[in-house]
């Protein structure tokens, strides 16, 4: 899909992408409230096929916890 300018609206997004612009909160808050590198938060949210280390995904949903409790690894990650 295209905006009327050709660009913004074909940006493809992970599971997690879309959960974070569903809130209303940015890859940079994502990324403090995760304690992990804004580059790799961006690959999270950018790349539906990448899969971060256990460490990682351990921090990515603690923080995704704080905002839906009951979320689950398989939401967001094929692991």
């Amino acid at each position: 899909m295209f905006s009327i300018f050709g660009f913004g609206s074909s940006k493809k997004r992970s599971r997690i992408g879309k959960f974070i612009d569903k809130h209303g909160y940015s890859q940079e808050q994502l990324s403090q409230a995760a304690k992990v590198s804004r580059n790799t938060i961006s690959r999270i949210c950018n790349d539906p096929d990448y899969v971060p280390s256990a460490g990682v995904l351990k921090k990515i949903m603690k923080a995704i916890r704080s905002i839906k409790e009951d979320a689950k690894v398989d939401d967001y990650f094929d692991v």
